[in-house]
């Protein structure tokens, strides 16, 4: 029975991408600046903040349409009944 405690962790395609960049770069087989070298580290850190920003963009835009309710709110009921005394009281 195979083990379901494994965790699937481990290095992923930007990271692996990166390292072979890095190697070379250090080999001086590319002679790329360091900031295309380290691209796949900020290029991957823009798209999950684009992401991030989209979402963020639609739960707002979620809350400002949402319908207002039908009827009174429960202040706005406590505000007329503090009227409605506040008027039997000056008669």
């Amino acid at each position: 029975m195979a083990n379901s405690n494994a965790s699937s962790g481990g290095i992923g395609f930007t990271g692996l991408l990166t390292i072979v960049f890095i190697v070379l770069k250090l080999t001086h087989y590319i002679n790329w600046s360091w900031w295309w070298v380290l691209s796949p580290v900020w290029i991957a850190a823009l798209i999950v903040i684009f992401i991030l920003l989209i979402c963020l963009i639609l739960a707002v835009n979620e809350v400002k349409n949402k319908p207002k309710p039908i009827g009174k709110s429960k202040w706005e009921q406590r505000l007329e009944e503090m009227k409605k005394k506040q008027n039997a009281n000056t008669i």
